[in-house]
């Protein structure tokens, strides 16, 4: 299980990377997958291409929870990590919640800043007790 969960740790920062490329180039994340050399893991490619084409959804969600903050004025890498996170409690209910937000806050402060893992933190606990409220 901890071989497992470190291998998706290193495809969620691909994932995390992917989506960030598509964004910085102002394409769609499938371009950026085609032009790799190797394809990514399935994991990798279906969670890339699902967030991505939920992007608009999954920002309006985050919005809801990011009191005071429009999702075009956070960081790039943080609204990324957001993405994920959120469509991870919306469609992975295999992965518990405290999961979904660890591994979140790790990608945020590991790429971006020690207060952006507090901000994601924030955001997808919020969005994680209405989401996954049974």
């Amino acid at each position: 299980m901890v071989i497992q969960e470190n291998n998706r740790r290193i495809e969620r920062e691909r994932v995390l990377s992917l989506l960030y490329e598509a964004e910085m180039k102002d394409c769609d994340v499938s371009q950026i997958i085609e032009s790799l050399p190797v394809k990514p893991e399935s994991f990798v490619s279906e969670t890339a291409s699902k967030v991505s084409a939920s992007r608009s959804e999954l920002d309006s969600s985050i919005e809801r929870y990011a009191i005071k903050w429009n999702v075009e004025r956070m960081a790039s890498l943080d609204r990324n990590v957001l993405r994920i996170g959120a469509w991870e409690l919306q469609n992975r209910p295999e992965l518990s919640v405290a999961l979904v937000i660890s591994e979140a806050v790790e990608l945020a402060k590991r790429f971006s800043t020690e207060e952006s893992g507090k901000f994601v933190n924030g955001i997808l606990s919020s969005m994680a007790d209405d989401v996954r409220r049974s």
